[in-house]
């Protein structure tokens, strides 16, 4: 089964007959450098790692932490093979997407993506659901300790009070402004779940984080945001039309719109059991004025335990099965194709455990 690509170590990416190899440069490469890496890699007289082949056929995606060198032959292979390659800077934060060519075009539901967009009423309707979504899933982290923690009686309350005021509203902007409302009421009651003094939240601050928490969020966000990208790729929706988020020039807005139904139920949770286990510490952080980012190390870490968390599963209620945080993502856009096509009325992925 195809899996993501974990790349944190600089070097060459390169296409070779039809297999990918990676190549070092100049150095050894630790097995934790290359996250997820099957079969023997080629190494040197001298023991040193010279290449690392990486069969097409098992790669879902590639993320890329480190230096690399590219070229047209290696992006040709992977659009040739529907495969999306993923750019973050040395600081951890999100470049961009190497998103290659379409390949489950559908004129039809392109269509009926820009009626529901220029419909103002209809673009209102799936924006709520969106907000619904995203708000029950803050409401449900912060109900999951208040048996041991009552002082978040007092955030569930302010959630729920702006909550219900979601069906009255009839403009993006009103949304956007309770659902930060809400997200700030949320927020403010992390310090009452977070065991670690290190770790004080203050408030939300990005573009650049300032603490550590803001640095967590910010960069598991930016992870959650490639997946859900990667999973539209694997539909027949059009990324860059939204409903929620306002679709802009350079940027896969319906991602956005689909991951805020998620960060809490994939971000969050994660960051929680991070900090409170002790696997992310003071040491994985590296803090200057006014700014903060995650260390290589602790990169590695946030990334092996999302990795892990996405690819576990749960039993849907409605299918009767188990299905993954990947699949459950997937089964959001399926969900908003039907709501699309007028088949079933869109119902926002809403947790239903604790």
């Amino acid at each position: 089964m195809p899996k993501p690509y974990y790349i944190f170590s600089s070097g060459i990416l390169r296409r070779r007959d039809n297999t990918i190899y990676f190549e070092p440069i100049g150095e050894e490469v630790a097995d934790d450098e290359v996250l997820c890496f099957v079969g023997y890699p080629e190494v040197e007289d001298n023991g040193a790692v010279k290449r690392r082949p990486i069969p097409v056929e098992d790669i879902e995606a590639i993320y890329v932490f480190g230096e690399l060198t590219f070229n047209t032959k290696f992006f040709n292979f992977l659009s040739q093979n529907n495969i999306v390659l993923h750019v973050f800077n040395r600081f951890g934060f999100y470049s961009g997407s190497f998103y290659p060519r379409e390949f489950l075009n559908s004129g039809r539901l392109l269509v009926k993506q820009v009626e529901h967009y220029l419909d103002y009423d209809l673009r209102v309707e799936i924006a709520k659901k969106f907000v619904d979504g995203a708000s029950f899933n803050m409401l449900k982290n912060l109900k999951s300790y208040v048996d041991e923690r009552t002082e978040l009686e007092v955030f569930i309350e302010m959630v729920e009070n702006e909550r219900v005021k979601i069906d009255c509203i009839d403009e993006i902007n009103d949304l956007m402004t309770l659902e930060a409302r809400i997200r700030s009421a949320y927020y403010k009651g992390w310090g009452y779940i977070i065991d670690d003094e290190f770790f004080d939240f203050g408030k939300r601050t990005k573009r650049p984080p300032e603490n550590a928490v803001n640095c967590l969020i910010s960069f598991g966000n930016s992870m959650l945001y490639t997946m859900v990208l990667g999973e539209i790729y694997k539909t027949q929706l059009n990324p860059t039309i939204s409903y929620l988020h306002e679709p802009m020039e350079r940027r896969f807005s319906l991602a956005l719109d689909i991951a805020e139904v998620f960060k809490p139920v994939i971000v969050d949770r994660l960051i929680f059991k991070l900090i409170n286990r002790g696997q992310i510490r003071e040491e994985h952080f590296v803090s200057e004025l006014n700014y903060c980012y995650l260390n290589e190390e602790g990169r590695k870490v946030f990334v092996r335990e999302l990795n892990d968390f996405v690819e576990s599963t749960v039993k849907h209620r409605t299918l009767g099965r188990n299905i993954s945080y990947k699949g459950l993502i997937r089964l959001e856009c399926y969900k908003l194709i039907k709501h699309l096509f007028g088949d079933e009325e869109y119902k926002p992925f809403k947790v239903w455990w604790v």
